[in-house]
């Protein structure tokens, strides 16, 4: 009597692009060889899935075939072990599930009579084999994985905003999507303000075109790759750690810190209306001369266009053109120039600090890292106290909401102690070719840097009079940036000078120190 069998070939993309085992390659040798050996075919089920487990959607359908048809089915009949399962310890079983219903499994290029015991021995190096190349595969790909985070690149699915591309050298890395990018980044920046709570935010740019799940979306916001920040899992020996990525962020860490503000509820929800003006770069830096006040700034219409003001809010009569106020003040800054001798001290002073600051940095970043394990082991602790009976559930929730907001508080602190460290020295020399060169950015900046840099340099107020311009307090270390070799010569010798100490050519373009009654 002729036996009958089922056909099943099952493909993955490394099987086909190493070994060339095709669907196609692997039917026509089963078809073939079932010609050969006078065996009739009942039915061929082919599938693309991972041999991992026999979790398989078409293995699925062959079992159910078989407890279905009973008796119709003698064999099942694959091209090798490894077609069959990549598991050692679920192959058995399954060979056993498939023998009560009188099927006997066979692999046509490794075949065994599997009534001879010896063979059970071939069966388990054929069965193991598969097994051992899938662990050392998955621990390569792991292996490469971390190696890939260390280096800073995004080693799996880019995040919403950015996409996968490939550098020169071929290497994995992310860059902004052209769509995405500018949505996310006004996603984060709006929902900093505290104006929205997260599903409100997110209906909000899925109407936009940024299509996110309500379960991601709090992820989405949590996400320190924003911010240029990879975090590198801990692996065997290695601890957790954040290193700087190689992408680009789209967040600052500011705005970043803000959003995870909002989240947790330190933020409070309060509406914000935009006053800024790009004529009144001064508003909120200049001090009333009559009254002491703070000034403020409008515009009034006449003459067919629009003139803007300072003026004072407390109402008395101080008010001027602020076109006038604004070049005189830039032309301060145009002769306000820093000694380039003295900014290069000041970069490698500062170089010094940083790597006092940086050994500082990683002990803090160490106690960091042994809070949250130590969180973490709580957590544990109290899934064993809960499963023991010794803590009710609603005890064990508020354990762990504590421990992991906790950890939460504490991986954003880790972030921010650990970003910019790596860029430090480029920071550093783009602040000393900022100060050297302190006018040139200020024309060139918009209105918010703009007025960082008035901040920056002028911590107390300005007073505008006569074209001129006096002040309560200056940065210090700006002032002495600007000294010149005499006035240093000066301070050697034991004089102090109780005014502002300024260029001379600066002194008499306007800005002169206000000096104590």
């Amino acid at each position: 009597m002729k036996k009958r069998a089922i056909l099943y070939s099952r493909v993955s993309t490394d099987d086909q692009a190493d070994k060339g085992y095709s669907l196609g390659n692997q039917l026509e040798r089963l078809t073939k060889y079932c010609e050969l050996q006078d065996i009739i075919v009942v039915s061929h089920f082919k599938e693309d899935h991972s041999a991992k487990t026999f979790d398989r959607p078409e293995f699925k359908k062959i079992l159910q075939f078989c407890k279905s048809n009973p008796r119709t089915v003698d064999l099942l009949l694959f091209l090798n072990w490894s077609r069959f399962s990549r598991n050692a310890g679920d192959s058995y079983s399954m060979i056993s599930q498939f023998n009560k219903l009188g099927i006997e499994p066979q692999a046509i290029e490794q075949p065994l009579d599997l009534s001879i015991p010896e063979n059970k021995m071939m069966l388990a190096f054929y069965l193991a084999s598969p097994e051992v190349e899938n662990d050392r595969r998955s621990m390569n790909v792991q292996m490469g994985m971390h190696k890939a985070r260390k280096e800073g690149r995004c080693s799996g699915i880019a995040p919403k905003g950015y996409m996968n591309v490939r550098d020169e050298q071929g290497k994995a890395k992310i860059v902004p999507h052209p769509d995405e990018a500018p949505l996310i980044i006004r996603c984060f920046e709006e929902f900093a303000t505290g104006n929205h709570n997260a599903e409100e935010m997110r209906r909000i740019m899925w109407k936009l075109g940024l299509k996110i799940s309500r379960n991601m979306f709090p992820r989405v916001l949590k996400n320190p790759m924003y911010v240029g920040i990879i975090v590198v899992p801990a692996y065997k020996d290695e601890p957790e750690q954040n290193v700087r990525g190689l992408h680009e962020p789209l967040i600052s860490i500011d705005t970043f810190q803000k959003v995870q503000d909002v989240i947790s509820g330190r933020s409070y929800n309060r509406k914000s209306k935009n006053t800024l003006k790009e004529e009144l770069p001064l508003r909120g830096f200049l001090q009333c001369r009559i009254c002491g006040g703070v000034m403020t700034g409008s515009a009034s219409k006449g003459n067919g266009g629009k003139y803007y003001y300072y003026h004072c809010q407390k109402g008395c009569t101080e008010r001027f053109k602020a076109l006038e106020a604004n070049q005189v003040f830039e032309s301060f800054l145009t002769g306000m120039k820093a000694r380039p001798e003295i900014v290069d001290l000041y970069h490698t002073i500062l170089k010094d600090v940083f790597k006092k600051s940086a050994k500082e940095s990683e002990n803090e970043l160490r106690k960091i890292d042994e809070e949250i394990h130590k969180n973490r082991t709580r957590i544990q602790n109290a899934q064993h106290l809960l499963l023991d009976g010794e803590i009710p559930s609603k005890e064990y929730q508020g354990i762990k909401a504590r421990l992991e907001d906790n950890n939460d508080n504490l991986i954003r602190q880790k972030m921010i102690l650990g970003s910019g460290n790596e860029d430090f020295e480029s920071y550093l020399k783009f602040s000393c070719s900022l100060l050297k060169n302190l006018d040139r950015a200020y024309m060139e900046a918009n209105l918010e840097i703009k007025q960082r840099i008035i901040g920056s340099i002028f911590p107390g107020k300005l007073i505008y009079e006569k074209s001129n311009y006096r002040t309560t307090r200056v940065n210090e270390v700006v002032s002495l940036m600007c000294l010149n070799i005499s006035e240093l010569e000066g301070k050697k010798n034991g004089h102090q000078n109780k005014k502002f100490l300024m260029p001379t050519e600066v002194a008499r373009r306007g800005i002169e120190p206000l000096l104590p009654e």
